[in-house]
Order: structure tokens, then sequence, then C-alpha cells
């Protein structure tokens, strides 16, 4: 065999490269899965009622007696909801700044949050907080609304990425102006489910409220992770991916309204759970870099470990009372948003 040229070496030098680079990444992958899954058997296994991960596993398979039914009944139905919600929340995260080229985007930036919010006090107020299937559906469609306002107004405009922050911001500012009239002329008990919702909690989740959450979360991945190599080249600015070939209006418009569909489903159950949608797309950048192709899936592992962590913290913290999922994912995340903006270099997103 001749000897390899200057050229060929370079190459095949960045070929094994890349591919050390892909098996770390792969690996990263594998890490936060296991972390994942750990974060769900801690879920079953702790509580209020110490299980112990024996019986927990042993509850999964139909036995374990009481301490059984006490799994399956009350804290898997939980656990999986936090799963999906914070599956959701991330990969919505992280495809929201993808599209709009901004590391504070979430969400809550575009105003889905808020609309969803808007929905559930209008549920409550018109149905009261007993109907959670109204004030499901009233948050759900308000979160939709929402998302074809903003996205009406970008289209107008061709679908720029600011454009979608200002409608964003503007809509936002409407729904909580609306949501603070509805709560100023309701009554107390109202107003009190109203705050409920909007701490957060998984406490309701019951099986027909993960199937329609599910619904709404899970189908868009899938797609995502078909736009990988196009969010990629967004990142770069929409002429670079123009130049590539990608339909920069069709992809924007569609990466939102699946990013405004996982938020919907996740929280029209749950209230509003803030932090995970802008913490876990930068946690999951530190570990496995800018590349959708892993940022996506990283950034769903994350999300769902760190929703039912914090949800585990919620329930033992401060026993026997029960602090809301979203005031520990808010307490949880600041913290770590400080670090990341005091340690974050110009080239690190």
């Amino acid at each position: 065999m001749s000897p390899l040229t200057g050229q060929d070496a370079m190459v095949a030098g960045g070929m094994a490269a890349y591919r050390a680079l892909v098996s770390r990444r792969s690996a990263a992958l594998l890490a936060l899965a296991g972390l994942c899954l750990a974060a769900c058997v801690w879920s079953l296994s702790v509580g209020s009622a110490d299980i112990g991960l024996g019986r927990a596993l042993e509850a999964l398979a139909g036995g374990g007696g009481h301490q059984g039914a006490i799994v399956r009944a009350l804290r898997l139905p939980r656990v999986v909801m936090g799963g999906l919600v914070g599956l959701g929340l991330a990969m919505a995260g992280t495809t929201t700044q993808a599209i709009l080229r901004n590391p504070l985007a979430s969400p809550f930036t575009l105003g889905i949050a808020s609309g969803a919010g808007f929905g559930a006090v209008l549920g409550i107020f018109l149905a009261g907080g007993h109907h959670q299937g109204v004030v499901a559906g009233s948050s759900f469609a308000c979160a939709a609304l929402t998302a074809m306002v903003v996205l009406t107004l970008a289209r107008m405009r061709g679908a720029r990425a600011e454009t979608l922050i200002l409608g964003g911001v503007a809509v936002m500012f409407l729904f909580s102006a609306l949501t603070s009239l509805l709560q100023y002329a309701a009554t107390m008990e109202q107003v009190h489910e109203m705050v409920f919702w909007f701490f957060g909690s998984l406490s309701k989740a019951g099986w027909n409220e993960i199937a329609l959450t599910a619904v709404c979360v899970l189908p868009p991945v899938p797609l995502l992770l078909r736009w990988c190599w196009d969010l990629n080249l967004l990142m770069a600015g929409d002429d670079t991916a123009r130049s590539a070939g990608v339909d920069v209006a069709r992809v924007r418009v569609g990466g939102i309204l699946l990013a405004a569909l996982m938020t919907a489903g996740a929280i029209c159950f749950t209230g509003v759970i803030g932090f995970i949608g802008l913490v876990a797309p930068h946690m999951a950048r530190i570990l496995v870099g800018s590349d959708h192709r892993f940022l996506l899936p990283a950034s769903g592992l994350l999300g769902a470990a760190l929703v039912l962590g914090a949800d585990v913290l919620g329930r033992t913290a401060w026993p026997p009372q029960v602090v809301p999922i979203g005031i520990m994912t808010s307490l949880l995340g600041v913290p770590f948003f400080f670090w990341l903006l005091l340690r974050r270099t110009r080239g690190a997103w």
C-alpha cells in the first residue's frame, strides 16, 4: 500500500477525532439516561413514607403489599408525569433558543406560559378549581392561541427572530394584565386555587392526564430530531442557513409550533414549572456541546431528571408539608443560572 499523503493523513486524523467526539457525546447521553433512571427510582422510593429501593422495585412487579399500592397508585403516576413534563419543557426550551438564537429564550419568552396561565385562571374563574378538566382545557387552548397570535405577527414580518421575541413579550404582558384582572375580580377561594396553580404541582397527576400530556409531548420529539441539522445551521444565522438550503421560515414557524405544543401539554395539568426550559439546555450544552443531534435528547433527559429531583426535594425538605415543584425548580435553577452567567465565556454559546 502506498503511504498516505499529507492531505490524506489530515483527513484520517480529522475523521478519527470526529469519531472520538461522537463516542464521548454518546457516552454522555448514556450517562444522562442512567441519571434519569436513577431519579425515577429515587422518586419512587423516597417520600413521606420511606419505602426503600427494594420495596419500590418490588411494587413495580405487582408486589409490596400496602407500600406497593402506595407506589403504584400515588408515586408512579407522579414520576411518569414529572418525566414527561421535564422532557417537554427542556426540549421546547432548546428548540426555542436555537430558533431565536438567544441563550435566554425559553417557552416563557414567547408568552406561551403566560397564555397557559391566563387560560387556567379563566377556567378557575368560570368553573371553579375543582373542575380540573375545564382548567386544563382552557389552559391548553389559551397557550395554543398565544402561539398562533405570535406566529401570525411573525409571518406578517417575515418570521424574523426579533419579531417573535417582541411579539412574545407583548403577549406576555397582555396576559399578565388579564390574569391580574381576573384575580382582582375572583373570590378568595378562587384566588387560592389560582395561586396554587401558578406554584406548579404533580399532585393531581393521573393516568388520564398522563395520556393527554404524552400525546402533546412525545410526537414532536422525532420531528425535532429530524430538524437537528437545520437547527445547527440556524444557529449560524439566517443567511448561512438559507445558503445551505434551509427553509428558514418553515423551520422557525414549525419549531415554534412544536415547542408550543410541548409546553402547553406539559403545564396544562401541572401548572407553571419555571426554569427547566431555560436551565436544562445550558446544562446539556456544557456536557455534549451545541450539536442538536446530541443536545436535544440530552436536554430532555436532564429536564426529566431535574423535575423528578426537585419533586423529591419538595416532598422531603419540609415534612409533612409538600413544597410545590415550581418553587423548588426556581430555588434550584436561579443559583445555577447565576453561576452559569459568571463562568460563561463569550464563545460558550
